[in-house]
């Protein structure tokens, strides 16, 4: 994967959306479904050649690219802490599963054994989406520090919501995989801010 702000704007966006997803299941019960197809979709998108290719194409991504926006531009009205708190957790817990080899081959195995459901239920079935849930809560819920998602109680005791946000926070985990491949770092965040939201109004909606 080549470097390039186009492309750490593309994993970023990816992550947002994620993150956005999670907020909208915990606080509304339901995740918007092409943007969650989207998300879900690219955790069995392994042999992709580019970043955008692991999501289909750009326009899957435009509710990533407007909450990139919102969270990274000069405008504080549009933030919300929330979606940045599980950005910034997710971007931890990838370095920390860096150095941990063992979750990562469960990982792999536990998404392989999902993707094998495909032949009776769609990727985004409940079915598969608690398989993926499973393997969050297997993995990278043992690593911390674990996120904590606030919202509606109501919704969070749901089971089925229960298992889209860790299936979310799963695929999150796979966007800040591709956001340090891309050549993310702290630092990009931290002083790359405008180039990052630059690249993304290149890139998104229009």
């Amino acid at each position: 994967m080549t470097p390039s702000n186009e492309n750490r704007a593309i994993a970023m966006a990816a992550l947002f959306q994620c993150a956005e997803l999670v907020r909208q299941v915990a606080w509304e019960g339901s995740a918007e479904p092409a943007p969650f197809e989207t998300c879900i979709k690219s955790l069995f998108t392994l042999d992709a050649d580019t970043v955008e290719a692991i999501y289909g194409d750009l326009s899957q991504l435009r509710l990533g690219f407007t909450v990139l926006e919102q969270q990274l531009g000069q405008d504080n009205a549009g933030r919300d802490m929330e979606i940045t708190r599980y950005v910034i957790t997710l971007l931890h817990l990838e370095r920390r599963l860096r150095k941990r080899p063992d979750l990562v081959t469960a990982i792999q195995e536990g998404i392989q054994a999902a993707e094998k459901q495909f032949e009776f239920f769609a990727p985004t079935h409940a079915n598969t989406v608690a398989r993926l849930a499973d393997v969050y809560q297997n993995s990278i819920s043992k690593m911390g520090p674990r996120i904590i998602v606030q919202g509606d109680q109501g919704h969070l005791s749901n089971p089925d919501n229960a298992s889209r946000i860790r299936a979310l926070l799963l695929a999150g985990i796979r966007a800040a995989v591709l956001w340090r491949q891309a050549g993310g770092t702290r630092w990009n965040l931290i002083f790359g801010r405008a180039k990052l939201v630059a690249a993304a109004r290149r890139l998104g909606p229009h």
